[in-house]
């Protein structure tokens, strides 16, 4: 089971505003219609394909993100949505958020409930803040079998600032880590790193295995608003 945490997670998340703007996110620029791609590599910096994003619906409290994945030979591998939703001190992204990528293309066709927590980004991130857990719970019902999914997203911290320039600019970036585990009758875990820009959020993202050894990333390559 691969397990992309781009979506991140994030994510990974842009997120709205409509005719007029929403300022609910330091981080996020709330503008409908805003793109942006993340070109994604592996552990050798070969490109492995892209993630193309959108902000699809706004209202003053809520936004709907869309995406579609691509491999290196832009071949489409699947295409989602989920929900970012404005919260007292930043924003919330919905924890169907955290499934990778196709997933919920898999058992369209069967019973699934999802529950969890969402991950929450608040606009005051500073060197040594430690931010909320995050989880997920997919049940896949196949008469006669059920089989469950599992994703936890712990030990968030912000670690730091930095520069980082990619193909889309260059930017001062807050530093953001955690750990992840998902289990679905095999256990996987990692942690990740990801550098995070004021009103233009994601720009680089690094996965890391169990052993803490680099297996691949993600970097913002254009962005639009």
């Amino acid at each position: 089971m691969k397990t992309y945490f781009t979506t991140l997670l994030l994510v990974l998340s842009y997120v709205w505003g409509s005719q007029a703007q929403t300022d609910c996110s330091t981080y996020y620029p709330l503008k409908k219609g805003t793109t942006f791609q993340l070109t994604m590599y592996d552990d050798k910096d070969k490109n492995t394909g892209t993630i193309d994003y959108v902000v699809k619906e706004a209202t003053e409290n809520s936004a709907t993100m869309s995406y579609t994945m691509h491999s290196d030979k832009d071949k489409l591998i699947a295409e989602s949505e989920y929900k970012v939703r404005c919260t007292d001190d930043g924003v919330s992204i919905d924890f169907s958020s955290l499934a990778a990528p196709g997933t919920m293309e898999q058992y369209q066709d069967m019973e699934v409930d999802i529950t969890g927590t969402d991950l929450m980004l608040p606009n005051n991130l500073k060197p040594g803040t430690s931010l909320p857990d995050a989880n997920m719970l997919m049940t896949i019902k196949m008469k006669p079998i059920t089989m469950k999914m599992t994703v936890d997203v712990f030990n968030r911290k912000v670690d730091g600032i930095e520069s980082v320039t990619t193909p889309a600019g260059t930017y001062d970036c807050i530093v953001v880590s955690w750990d992840h585990e998902s289990k679905m009758g095999v256990k996987i875990s990692g942690s990740a790193k990801q550098w995070l820009a004021e009103n233009v959020g994601m720009v680089k993202q690094e996965n890391y295995n169990k052993k803490g050894k680099m297996i691949g990333g993600s970097i913002l390559t254009a962005f639009n608003q």
